[in-house]
């Protein structure tokens, strides 16, 4: 396949841009600096002059804090860069898969959330990205959208990386042991906005590893034993001892429902793919 890969400076991106290359597509990967998702008008020549088959979203604002005070430029990637993309997709006729994410729920469900579930966000930034799914489906219904969370990997400013620098540096690291969700390591998610783009099926998707779900504790405590680290670096905190400027949901935990029907393998269970990480990390 032809792709376009948005965002090519982030860390999902990177990703994706690899696996892509790895099993023979032929792919343009472009960051802010040469593409501009919120200018419509670039948006639509870039995507005609280049003849994509498909277009893969990962470019966003992704400063939760920073968006209380950002709203124009969160919007501006999030909301409108994805109707911009989504419009030319089908104006091009590229599949178009963008990346949404868990914080468009506002965190009451103990359980799972399925793509069934209400949203209901309660930051400018979960509020901008269900905006952009709104509009992505008002222009283009083949619209495929893949929501995630708790995403790490490498070379990203992600919850992990920084977890994993500190902790190699035996420095302590505050862990939230009443926050939970589902850990996402960005190669699988990768391997999944292709798969997906290949299925070709409009629609909502959520996208994680398998497993339990867990605290930002339970998440630190398995990177210290993997890891072998000093379990005393790991210093338990609450929410409410923490003062962000924007409200994160207290349980995001996302239900990947749609595997085996549509034929597609379980995601990797997040032992797995923590350990895979850390080894790939260490290996560097």
């Amino acid at each position: 396949m032809r792709i376009l890969v948005t965002g090519a400076n982030g860390m999902v991106a990177r990703a994706t841009d690899k696996y892509c290359r790895q099993i023979g597509d032929t792919v343009t990967a472009l960051g802010r600096d040469r593409l501009d998702i919120s200018d419509r008008d670039q948006v639509l020549e870039v995507v005609s002059i280049g003849s994509f088959d498909a277009i893969l979203n990962c470019a966003a604002y992704t400063d939760v804090d920073g968006a209380e005070t950002n709203r124009d430029k969160c919007y501006g990637a999030n909301a409108v860069g994805v109707e911009n993309l989504a419009l030319a997709a089908k104006e091009s006729g590229a599949v178009f898969v963008t990346i949404s994410t868990d914080f468009v729920f506002d965190g009451t469900n103990s359980g799972f959330y399925t793509q069934r579930d209400t949203p209901n966000p309660q930051s400018v930034y979960g509020r901008s990205k269900l905006d952009g799914e709104d509009r992505a489906r008002t222009v283009n219904a083949a619209t495929i959208i893949v929501r995630s969370g708790w995403i790490y990997g490498s070379g990203g400013t992600n919850f992990l990386s920084v977890m994993h620098r500190l902790l190699a540096d035996r420095k302590p690291i505050k862990a939230i042991g009443d926050s939970f969700g589902t850990p996402t390591f960005a190669d699988d998610l990768a391997r999944r906005l292709r798969e997906l783009a290949e299925l070709n099926l409009p629609g909502v998707f959520h996208v994680a590893n398998s497993g339990p779900g867990m605290s930002y504790l339970e998440f630190a405590e398995a990177v210290v034993k993997i890891g072998g680290y000093e379990p005393s670096l790991v210093v338990p905190v609450s929410r409410e001892s923490l003062s962000r400027p924007a409200p994160r949901p207290i349980s995001s935990k996302l239900a990947c429902l749609y595997s085996e029907r549509l034929g597609l393998s379980e995601m990797p269970d997040w032992h797995d793919s923590l350990s895979e990480f850390l080894r790939l990390e260490a290996a560097a």
